[in-house]
């Protein structure tokens, strides 16, 4: 990866030998590292408690991704609610799971889907909201900042009152959005 780094400089135009480019190519490829992790993570779903609980809403888990059209960032936050069924999962988790799906190249209606099919077995029901800021919208093309809002379900949140009940919790009350002709 480094070489490819390297040529990529050469290829923009710059000279890979000047000071401040010297260990780019190493720290760019350790940076990739990082980010790209969630292709050999575990999220670790088998670590649950008994419990009975009749709805766990995990809000405002931040993630950071990269989308596979432009390989620029995406960012936001995922809300995760379930209903459990006798038991439930460790918070850390669930953080696990969408850094799983985040740190790759992926696009946020897949990621979306990746996360709630990774639970539903698991659970009598799951609800999956994620907001997104594309750098490939403010940075490129159109040139917009408009936040995109992905949504899957399965279970029991098929059942369109269940789903109303809980996206009334998850509404962002800051931006006034409303959720429940979702």
């Amino acid at each position: 990866m480094k070489r490819l780094i390297r040529q990529l400089l050469i290829e923009l135009g710059e000279d890979p030998d000047r000071e401040g480019l010297v260990d780019t190519p190493e720290r760019v490829a350790e940076m990739y590292a990082e980010i790209f992790s969630g292709y050999s993570m575990d999220s670790e779903l088998d670590v649950t408690f008994s419990e009975e609980s009749d709805v766990v809403v995990a809000r405002e888990i931040q993630f950071y991704s990269m989308c596979e059209h432009h390989i620029l960032p995406f960012f936001g936050k995922v809300h995760i609610a379930y209903i459990p069924d006798g038991k439930v999962f460790g918070i850390s988790k669930l953080v696990r799971l969408v850094e799983k799906y985040a740190k790759r190249l992926q696009i946020q209606e897949r990621m979306t889907k990746q996360i709630a099919d990774e639970l539903k077995d698991k659970v009598k029901g799951v609800l999956v909201v994620v907001e997104g800021d594309h750098m490939c919208m403010r940075m490129r093309g159109v040139k917009n900042n408009s936040r995109i809002l992905t949504i899957a379900y399965r279970g029991e949140f098929e059942n369109r009152e269940v789903r109303e009940q809980v996206l009334s919790l998850l509404m962002d009350s800051s931006s006034g959005a409303r959720m429940y002709d979702i």
